[in-house]
């Protein structure tokens, strides 16, 4: 079996990580392509070498730009990795525009697509990323579910051919990690920290990075947080600072560092008080590991971690933030969610058998 495998952002680095150890166990032939929408060493390269990635076959180079300019550019370089390879699936991950871009080019050249992650909504067509999933997985052949609840969202979408409950791939990735990022980084003595003495904070979806009322709001709770809060910068985030109406001054508790690998991140999450973010990788995997989560948004596709009193959400709106900060204490229970870390193997088993 050949399968093409898109992948351009860090979550999907992550994600991808899992199914590609499992193709290529069991013997199958993978390709990589690389969008290069994440493309500097802080966002590509470091999760490459520790997740034992392969290096991509492909890389495409596209970088950053405006939604449609960066999705057809895109189009064009997968559609001619694909009309020279003909795979037999061609996977993609998520719900990015090289997503999106990796399941127009295969479904125009008349080949099978697999999305990982399927069925997830967070009902907002205002976010790129809902038409993203949307359109990617009425596009798709196999649709990969993470939750019950993206197996029913599909459902009530028409979708009910070709698609598979089988749970979250970032869950296998953080159990097979976890243990090498509590033995191999060491972001917390770089950075002086005690475990479970400071908040970690990530922001970078484009609702509270182009809407900069969002991100001074945001900003502005982080300043009234009476805690230290370590805040990796993403790049998208650091061009919306600079772009900000009158200079934002932070209190010296929060602590701007740059990007970090993902076993940095790992650390810092596992032993932080609590987490503040817009990620729904990072929501996942503070469930996971046990640290209550505040998300920076008004709504999540992640809805079984709220439901299971783990997560609440504050939006970007700063006295929601404060309070949800100073009050939030998770449920004393935390049930198995989004599968059991086997999720690259029943992806696997799936492609072999269609």
């Amino acid at each position: 079996m050949k399968v093409v495998t898109i992948v351009g952002a860090r979550p999907q680095f992550i994600k991808a990580a899992a199914v590609s150890h499992a193709l290529r166990r069991a013997s199958h032939t993978e390709l990589l392509v690389h969008t290069g929408q994440h493309y500097d060493d802080e966002m590509s390269a470091i999760f490459f070498e520790q997740l034992a990635l392969p290096a991509p076959d492909y890389n495409l180079g596209i970088g950053s730009g405006l939604h449609g300019a960066q999705t057809g550019a895109m189009l064009a370089g997968i559609e001619e990795v694909l009309s020279k390879e003909r795979p037999d699936w061609v996977l993609v991950y998520g719900d990015t525009n090289s997503t999106i871009a990796g399941a127009l080019a295969a479904a125009k050249l008349h080949q099978r697509v697999a999305h990982v992650e399927a069925g997830l909504r967070s009902f907002n067509r205002a976010m790129p990323e809902e038409i993203n999933r949307v359109v990617t997985d009425h596009l798709s052949n196999l649709l990969f579910c993470p939750s019950q609840t993206a197996f029913d969202n599909l459902a009530a979408e028409g979708i009910t051919v070709g698609v598979h409950l089988v749970g979250d791939v970032m869950a296998d990735v953080l159990q097979r990690t976890l243990e090498r990022a509590r033995e191999s980084s060491n972001i917390l003595k770089r950075l002086a920290l005690k475990e479970h003495s400071y908040l970690l904070a990530t922001i970078h979806r484009q609702e509270n990075t182009d809407n900069l009322v969002h991100l001074r709001d945001i900003l502005s709770a982080f300043n009234r947080v009476e805690e230290t809060i370590v805040l990796p910068i993403h790049p998208r985030t650091r061009g919306a600072l600079a772009r900000l109406h009158g200079p934002v001054t932070l209190r010296a508790s929060v602590r701007v560092i740059d990007p970090v690998g993902y076993l940095d991140l790992v650390r810092l999450a596992q032993s932080a008080r609590l987490i503040l973010t817009d990620s729904g990788g990072l929501q996942k995997e503070a469930y996971w590991l046990g640290v209550p989560c505040v998300t920076l948004r008004e709504e999540t596709e992640w809805v079984e971690t709220v439901q299971t009193g783990w997560n609440t959400l504050a939006g970007a709106r700063t006295d929601a933030i404060v309070d949800a900060v100073a009050s939030f204490r998770p449920a004393t229970t935390r049930p198995l969610l989004y599968g059991d870390g086997r999720s690259a193997e029943r992806i696997t088993g799936a492609l072999i058998a269609t």
